[in-house]
């Protein structure tokens, strides 16, 4: 095999596969990242950066870049607030700072994962030891005993094959990587699609006390409401709202739509400016395994899941932060390959136990029709947040330090 070839491949450059291939070429492993779009994503997808993978950014490197006053950095927000919409009534705020001492970072940090993307790629250029290759598209793949073979088009619809010792795929949801590799997706798919609206209004001046990451129980209509700093003053708040199964995506998509929308969490005259939206379907699925021979899985294109609760990309990191300590030691001789089997297990583990059950079980909450079950559940929300011991107890787990350590814990 020729040194070029003594390499690993990560498919799809999003928050996964650069935080996996920054983490990779810090332990001398390199990389060649490919990413079939022509610069990293600017979409507005996760922004929510939980504490234990505030911590994994920071010992990667990238504290100045996250803790940047600029636009480009993020925002500390420890409080959440959940609400209940159809009375206007506070239910119940969660402070993270009551883990202080406990973790090392006892917050959350409100960072676009575009953002995260742009702070890792001059790092991973500036190893020497990672290429990152825009415009470039996974077409197929073979793989033998001893490496891998990527067959990729660039731009200009020239193909040429890449070989190296591993694939990592972090190629998203609809990963091209776990296709060709046969890897079953298993799960569901929801009825119901779900609609982000971003605005440059400041849901802050309406008086209603609103903090950065508010979760509202509706029966007919739930919301996620969160700041994050887009370009700068004065912000970007986004909503998440359910479209329901008969409304169609014309009627969801359309200008009234997304105004009524808006208009419902706070009413105000003319209409709001919009500087994005996406409607998108929602998924509850985790990859059969996550490693195949020589092929590996990471974030999305090995589990999807409903975005409330902010756990999809956290669960990603903490794959690409496991998955790049285990490949490493394989890499060097310090471990045997079926570590690897040992990352599924307890990636796995992390996805079925809990991101699984936790965004189910918060979809479910959020939307409940039945009054009594509602009130039941919003009323223990309140007692959990009035307990100390209950409220850190609903921290560890929504923060997915529990999800972290029960998975690390499994052989």
């Amino acid at each position: 095999m020729s040194m070029a070839d003594n390499r690993v491949i990560v498919a799809g450059a999003g928050p996964v596969g650069a935080v996996m291939t920054l983490a990779l070429v810090k332990m001398g492993i390199p990389v060649t990242l490919i990413e079939r779009l022509p610069d990293a994503a600017e979409d507005q997808r996760a922004a929510t950066i939980h504490p234990p993978t505030v911590d994994m950014l920071v010992k990667l490197g990238l504290e100045k870049e996250m803790f940047s006053t600029e636009p480009t950095g993020g925002m500390e927000a420890p409080l959440f607030h959940f609400r209940d919409r159809a009375t206007g009534k506070l239910i119940a705020v969660f402070d993270i700072s009551l883990l202080k001492g406990e973790v090392p970072y006892p917050y959350v940090v409100q960072w676009e994962q575009y953002k995260l993307v742009h702070a890792a790629l001059p790092y991973i250029k500036a190893s020497g030891l990672g290429e990152v290759r825009f415009s470039t598209k996974l077409t197929g793949l073979a793989q033998t005993a001893d490496h891998v073979e990527a067959t990729v088009t660039n731009a200009a619809g020239e193909t040429e094959t890449l070989r190296g010792k591993y694939l990592i795929g972090s190629d998203g949801g609809s990963s091209t990587v776990r296709r060709l590799a046969e890897i079953a997706f298993e799960g569901f798919t929801y009825p119901d699609r779900f609609i982000k609206i971003g605005t440059s209004f400041d849901f802050g001046t309406t008086g209603q006390g609103y903090c950065t990451r508010n979760y509202f129980s509706d029966p007919d209509e739930w919301i996620n409401l969160f700041k994050v700093k887009g370009k700068g003053p004065p912000g970007i708040w986004r909503g998440v709202f359910p479209v329901p199964e008969q409304e169609t995506d014309e009627e969801a998509l359309s200008m009234a739509g997304i105004q009524r929308r808006l208009q419902g969490i706070h009413q105000k005259t003319g209409d709001y400016e919009i500087p994005y939206y996406a409607l998108y379907a929602v998924h509850q699925r985790v990859a059969a395994t996550f490693n195949k021979g020589r092929v590996l899985l990471a974030g999305d294109c090995a589990h999807v899941n409903n975005p409330i609760g902010g756990m999809g990309m956290n669960g990603g990191i903490h794959d690409a932060i496991n998955l790049a300590e285990k490949l490493s030691d394989v890499w060097f001789g310090r471990a045997e390959e079926s570590v690897l089997d040992r990352y599924t297990r307890q990636r796995r583990k992390a996805q079925v136990d809990y991101v699984q059950a936790q965004t189910i079980a918060n979809k479910k909450a959020l939307e409940e029709k039945d009054p009594k079950v509602r009130w039941q559940h919003l009323d223990e929300l309140r007692r959990t947040s009035e307990d100390v011991i209950l409220h850190k107890k609903f921290l560890y787990r929504s923060s997915l330090i529990d999800s972290l350590s029960s998975a690390n814990a499994v052989e």
